[in-house]
């Protein structure tokens, strides 16, 4: 399981010249990776195929239309259950500590939230605390796939097989809601302003008493779901 994930957060990550010239060994990891199925594996190999099959211009600028231009996309996290709230600060800095708890230093530019990283994080668990704290963000991962599924995106892929590895069931009621929520249209450029000329995070505070580990996570990834009235909003192998 911790190749497959370490797989699966490279194939979510910005496309780059090296990940495309690796997409040969990509397959190879994927073809030896424990813990999940033959099915699971050519879902996979396919999207590390059209990664790599694409110019590379082109791959990177389809994972900015897909990933950063649509907050109902967004490979943060946090995005999906606290929006720009004041909470979102909280749960940066608490999930930022049980990363540097386990060893794990981030580079300043990548928010502790995004996925990529946190399936990293993940990769250096043992298999069953790991498919644990992944079924935390299960509605986030479901909801993620049939946006992408709706899109016809290969990198439905990989949040099919995420779903595989985590624990337990999505909750329907969270994943009703995520769903409810209006998707952006990354083609309108002036709505996208409008969205994102918000006072930004800042991410400080005190963690507080048992803040860190799977059951803040799930407190931060359930718990907090975003209200209806809420303001819209590398890893080698």
């Amino acid at each position: 399981m911790q190749t497959a994930l370490k797989i699966i957060s490279l194939l979510l990550s910005y496309p780059s010249a090296d990940l495309q010239a690796a997409t040969q060994e990509v397959k190879t990891s994927i073809a030896g990776a424990d813990g999940i199925t033959g099915t699971q594996k050519r879902l996979l190999e396919r999207l590390a195929d059209d990664i790599g099959g694409l110019d590379l211009y082109d791959a990177q600028e389809r994972y900015v239309f897909l990933f950063d231009r649509t907050r109902s996309l967004s490979l943060h996290l946090f995005e999906h259950v606290h929006g720009e709230s004041r909470d979102r600060g909280q749960a940066m800095v608490d999930l930022l500590a049980m990363y540097e708890a386990d060893g794990l230093s981030i580079d300043a530019k990548e928010m502790p939230d995004y996925l990529p990283l946190f399936l990293e994080y993940l990769s250096i668990k043992p298999d069953a605390e790991a498919a644990e704290l992944l079924g935390q963000t299960g509605h986030i991962l479901k909801v993620l796939r049939e946006r992408l599924k709706k899109r016809h995106s290969v990198y439905a892929n990989a949040f099919a097989v995420l779903e595989a590895l985590a624990s337990g069931e999505a909750d329907p009621k969270l994943v009703r809601e995520l769903l409810e929520t209006p998707e952006d249209d990354p083609a309108d450029l002036e709505a996208l302003d409008r969205i994102w000329e918000e006072e930004a995070v800042t991410f400080a505070g005190n963690a507080g008493e048992n803040a860190c580990g799977p059951d803040r996570l799930q407190r931060q990834m359930r718990a907090h779901q975003r209200r209806p009235d809420a303001p819209a909003p590398a890893t080698n192998l």
